[in-house]
């Protein structure tokens, strides 16, 4: 197992991705590491847009970057509920401001848009993101997974392989 020694939050709100949300999760964990779902309040529940359930471990208000190692943001509809709540918004920025892993995934590019961390980075997402993404300031291309430093993005749940990969690999010091 490669991340015995490491910790990452997965956010969570409602009408995640399901696919987005749990492969990341299991994938840690597979590896070893300490997985907290962070969501805007600790205990609560949130279902994806496939109808799984997911708990937040923790409230968005309880957790600190210097704490883990990386954030990782699904996509679905849950990152235009996320950029609602200015503590996920600031989670994400202080994670980028620490140089620690940020990854997002399909529509999750919203929430890094709304961190205001996009400029002059090189990112990929769903298409349909591209404007935004491009407005914030981020060169855009179409590829399966982009590394920038420390900002990890993909396009799709068909990315999922290819994105963990770099994010294990990004965790492990590789």
């Amino acid at each position: 197992m490669l991340l015995t020694s490491k910790k990452a939050v997965i956010l969570v709100e409602t009408l995640y991705n399901d696919r987005e949300f749990w492969y990341p999760y299991y994938r840690l964990r597979e590896e070893g590491a300490e997985v907290c779902v962070v969501g805007p309040e600790a205990g609560r529940e949130y279902r994806g847009k496939d109808g799984i359930m997911a708990r937040a471990d923790k409230g968005m208000n309880e957790v600190q970057a210097r704490d883990y190692d990386a954030i990782i943001i699904p996509g679905g509809y849950a990152p235009d509920h996320m950029r609602r709540h200015p503590a996920m918004v600031s989670l994400v920025k202080d994670f980028h401001a620490a140089g620690k892993i940020v990854a997002a995934i399909c529509h999750a590019g919203w929430m890094l848009a709304s961190a205001d961390i996009l400029k002059g980075r090189t990112v990929t997402a769903f298409f349909a993101i591209k404007d935004d993404l491009v407005h914030a300031g981020a060169n855009f291309v179409d590829q399966e997974v982009v590394s920038d430093a420390n900002l990890v993005t993909s396009r799709k749940p068909e990315d999922l392989p290819a994105f963990m990969r770099v994010i294990i690999d990004k965790m492990a010091g590789r």
